[in-house]
């Protein structure tokens, strides 16, 4: 605790500042700025010495938050960079893109606005990256152990970067033709520059990590092929099949996955294609689904210079305070706004599709209606239904599991009740030597969650390899979201 007064001299919480809407939506840069060291300062002042930190129970990853904090605080940055680092590898990306589960059980948000945590950690990385302190971590001793890694995205490179400064020579496999997953290509510019990934790729490169990309397991390389050059192999690939909608009008051309529409538009701002293939200028749309996925569509067709951006939810507009049934430390479900939201669109609750319709072959509209509880379900109530008029359609429903055909087939791997990557206490799956983490083993989940699941799943493949570890191993395979202690 740096300042014993804390909250008490500065209770007003303090929020990342963002660039205007009218200047932000023009491109497609981060649309946060750095904050004021002195407002930086204050703000991690506001932590104190709660007596029991409950902010460690809302992070899977146990990350250090009082420690940092009072760092900041005195101004020792390159030690709070320490602190951030010892528990999580990769905070620059979950400073941007984490929902901070930890702030929902910060003891302060009791009687005032929660410690602005996630704030403070991106700053540290930041800072720590502008000043070059992020060097590589070179292992100290060699094995002789080999291990391959299917999959890029966040749980697959802690896995890969925990083994390789462990002394095993490691090699991730991704099937696109740059390293990332979702990452890269499902997550917009506007909320993660490109350079900040390609900086901590360029540390792993340094570490000794080996990346081989544009492979796809299971076709340009036969999983037996793959066991047989290595002594363990994690499966990373994610959650990536997307849940569809079978109603009446679903084959119209226009309807998309959310995916496949972030997927084109990253490609694009990157550079690496010239034209879209899915392009939102001057279109009416809906985009069905009201979590991260759906917002980033919004914030893209509105970027692409959409004439509208409906967004459906079939729920009810949750509350902006946190509802009685959720206490404080648990994780609450509240109305949330997310930069994409401020800047333009509409949001509509308790709407059901109904259908697609459509001439020639194109959507047209969104047939949609109120919805009422019949027999514990929320369906469509008779005689409500509207027409809105859509020229393109995204389905941002969330995803339903891992591609079960391929390499896993093929590695035999069997699958629990969920469509996931079925696997034991220590992350291995049926298969003896393959072991499974992040989204492909525990469903689609958060990134703080799948770089807890890469660090526990190295630590059990370490300790399968060499017989023990001194890896950490911060969450188990049958640990689920945080709830009320």
């Amino acid at each position: 605790m740096a300042n014993p007064r804390g909250f008490l001299e500065v209770r007003e919480r303090v929020t990342v500042p963002k660039r205007p809407v009218s200047v932000r939506i023009m491109d497609y840069r981060e649309v946060t700025a750095r904050q004021d060291a002195g407002v930086l300062k204050k703000q991690a002042g506001r932590c104190m010495d709660c007596g029991v930190p409950f902010c460690h129970n809302g992070c899977p990853l146990g990350n250090l938050i009082p420690e940092w904090n009072a760092l900041v605080h005195e101004g020792r940055m390159a030690e709070a960079a320490e602190r951030l680092h010892a528990t999580n590898n990769f905070p620059e990306f979950t400073g941007r893109l984490c929902p901070a589960p930890c702030e929902s059980s910060c003891v302060l948000g009791i009687s005032q606005p929660a410690v602005t945590i996630k704030q403070v950690e991106v700053e540290i990385a930041d800072t720590l990256i502008a000043s070059g302190g992020l060097e590589p971590v070179l292992a100290v001793r060699h094995t002789d152990k080999r291990i391959a890694v299917i999959g890029s995205g966040p749980a697959g490179l802690a896995a890969a970067q925990q083994l390789t400064r462990a002394g095993h020579t490691v090699a991730v496999y991704e099937r696109d033709e740059k390293i990332g997953g979702l990452l890269r290509y499902g997550i917009p510019d506007f909320k993660m520059g490109r350079d900040v990934l390609e900086t901590r790729l360029a540390q792993m490169e340094a570490e000794g990590t080996v990346f081989r990309t544009g492979v796809s397991v299971g076709t340009d390389i036969e999983f037996d092929a793959l066991n047989r050059l290595y002594d363990a192999v994690i499966v990373a690939t994610g959650a990536t099949v997307p849940r569809d909608l079978p109603v009446p009008g679903r084959e119209l051309e226009g309807v998309h996955f959310a995916m496949d529409y972030l997927v084109d538009s990253n490609q694009v701002v990157a550079g690496e294609r010239e034209n879209l293939r899915i392009d939102a200028a001057g279109k009416h749309v809906v985009i069905l689904g009201g979590g991260d996925t759906g917002a980033d569509c919004l914030g893209t067709a509105t970027r692409q210079g959409a004439a509208s951006v409906t967004t459906l939810a079939i729920g009810s507009q949750p509350p902006a305070e946190r509802p009685a049934h959720q206490p404080w430390p648990m994780a609450p479900t509240i109305f949330e706004v997310q930069s994409a939201h401020e800047e333009g669109g509409e949001r509509t609750y308790l709407a059901a599709t109904v259908n697609f319709t459509g001439e020639h072959g194109s959507v047209m509209g969104v047939t949609v209606a109120e919805t009422e509880f019949i027999d514990g379900q929320r369906l469509p109530k008779p005689g409500t239904e509207r027409v809105i008029p859509a020229d393109l359609v995204f389905l941002a429903l969330g995803f339903t599991g891992p591609e079960q055909a391929g390499f896993l087939e093929q590695a035999n791997t069997e699958f629990d009740d969920r469509g996931s990557v079925a696997r034991d206490g220590y992350y291995m799956t049926n298969t003896p030597g393959v072991f499974a983490a992040g989204d492909a083993g525990r469903g689609q989940s958060l990134i703080v969650w799948a770089i807890a699941e890469g660090r526990s799943c190295a630590a059990a493949v370490d300790k399968y390899l060499m017989g023990e570890t001194r890896l950490p191993a911060p969450v188990s395979p049958t640990d689920r979201a945080i709830s009320m202690l």
